[in-house]
């Protein structure tokens, strides 16, 4: 039901207060990079820079320069301010959040290389400061490098201070956290809409300079609130450590098999650290080729899958163009891939982990289903750019009548951004009537899978009470689980 235009006020009123509450604790550096002149190799090691004209933003407020592999250096001090509109900082940690467009990224912090990057693995949050001092000052230098096709970019930088306090959460986590709220309201509970409204109007803001008044009305604002929890909390966002790797693509294939042992070496550890982390891969090629040339690791992997914490979501012998190939080639690329699951993981694989093909012909429910796979899974339906694809879970009936399960993922190359988790969980549910959705973090393209970062931002959200129940699952026993709600949709309309 559309909004009244009062409604529609005070929704506009609610979405600008939340984003004045953001901005006490996060801040847009775009503005404030100096650019070294042509021919700079590397970060400066005095105040050279400070001849340095400042950047030019686009009309996009990126910082862009020309394509074909030319080098770009930036560089910017941070001096830890006292406060952010009027909001005092000390003691809370900082950290710099970028995102690029470049062939290749090198991020300096005083000097010393601390973070790299590319086309694909395209955005950190790197500590700057575990607790900030004011007046004391950081370096920061990004040697950027455009791609060969395309201008490189510097698409958003921003500094974030945090709190290390999850009972005591910073402004910008507030906001977050009623971001997330106002989002599950306004799709399920709207008549909900007016508590949330008046209780942001009992932030003291005529107490900002003074954290030790200000921040105890975000925590009565909260507890205002926390007879909504349990029913945001019946709700579960399922995540799901990913790293899509093309096997062919930008790249040789030899930094296909480079790439693929980067990323599992980085799963295995995070996994050690993190014992929550579940992950799933496809392509049994590059299992092969590990076992192969990278036994151990192999071995490693294989002891995953035992102990269930990494999901052979395969089907395939690769995530293969579906649009050229004729039948019988799809018939070996499933038994290719079931046989090598089944010998060396002992149990074939339940679903059509697709995400990223093209092109889904008629006879794929008959042929997938005849290789013993139960499930069709794909995000590339969501590409469309003038008819939307209507379903998100459905059971596609194939050319013989052959019906197969299917679901349309989330996107992948994501992050635990929470605002955006929560748009894509609601419209799931507003669309299967589940409220049981699959995230899956991770860098992919170019592999990468989940990074630390992510991971304890997911801790931080599962702890929150205004976000879903937070877990790590694997996709075919969630599936199993919400089979109930799947509804028919046939090729032939």
């Amino acid at each position: 039901m559309p909004l009244s235009d009062q409604a529609q006020a005070a929704d506009a009123a609610l979405d600008q207060t939340l984003n004045r509450l953001r901005h006490l604790s996060q801040q847009s550096v775009q503005t404030t990079w100096h650019q070294a002149p042509n021919g700079t190799t590397s970060p400066p090691i005095d105040t050279t820079w400070q001849g340095w004209p400042l950047a030019r933003l686009n009309d996009r407020n990126h910082i862009a320069w020309p394509l074909g592999q030319v080098t770009l250096w930036l560089h910017q001090r941070f001096i830890w301010p006292t406060d952010l509109h009027g909001y005092p900082l000390q003691g809370l940690s900082a950290r710099l959040a970028l995102r690029w467009w470049a062939d290749q990224a090198e991020v300096y912090v005083n000097g010393d290389r601390v973070h790299t990057g590319d086309i694909f693995d395209c955005w950190t949050r790197l500590v700057l400061a575990e607790q900030m001092v004011p007046g004391a000052w950081v370096d920061v230098s990004l040697k950027l490098v455009s791609p060969g096709h395309d201008q490189g970019a510097l698409v958003s930088s921003q500094l974030m201070f945090e709190s290390r306090d999850w009972e005591a959460p910073e402004p910008s986590f507030v906001a977050d956290e009623l971001t997330v709220l106002a989002t599950y309201l306004r799709q399920f509970a709207p008549h909900h809409l007016p508590r949330l409204t008046e209780a942001v109007r009992a932030i003291a803001w005529d107490r900002v300079s003074d954290r030790a008044a200000f921040d105890p009305s975000l925590a009565h604002l909260r507890t205002s609130l926390q007879d909504l929890s349990p029913w945001l909390k019946q709700r579960t966002i399922h995540c799901l450590g990913h790293a899509h790797l093309d096997l062919a693509w930008l790249w040789p294939i030899t930094d296909t098999w480079e790439a693929a042992e980067r990323t599992f070496q980085s799963v295995l550890a995070l996994q050690q650290a993190f014992p929550e982390l579940t992950f799933s891969h496809s392509s049994p090629a590059l299992f092969d080729w590990l076992e192969q040339h990278r036994p151990q690791l192999f071995e490693a992997i294989q002891q995953q899958v035992k102990d269930g914490r990494w999901a052979i979501d395969a089907g395939l012998w690769v995530e293969p163009d579906l649009n050229l190939p004729g039948g019988e080639a799809i018939a070996r690329q499933i038994l290719y891939g079931q046989r090598y699951c089944a010998t060396k993981f002992g149990q074939i694989s339940a679903i059509a982990w697709l995400p990223d093909s093209f092109g889904f012909s008629w006879q794929l429910p008959q042929l997938l289903t005849q290789g013993g796979i139960r499930y069709f899974a794909t995000q590339k339906l969501r590409w469309n750019d003038s008819t939307p694809f209507p379903h998100h879970l459905f059971s596609w009936q194939g050319l013989d009548s052959t019906a197969i399960p299917s679901v349309t993922l989330p996107p992948i190359g994501t992050d635990i951004e929470p605002a955006e988790m929560a748009q894509y969980a609601a419209t799931w549910e507003a669309s299967t009537g589940c409220q049981d959705s699959l995230w899956l973090p991770g860098v992919g393209d170019h592999g990468g899978g989940p990074t630390r970062d992510m991971l304890l931002k997911a801790r931080r959200w599962a702890s929150s009470p205004f976000f879903p129940t937070l877990v790590f699952s694997h996709a075919v026993p969630l599936l199993d689980d919400i089979r109930g709600e799947i509804r028919g949709w046939g090729d032939g309309g």
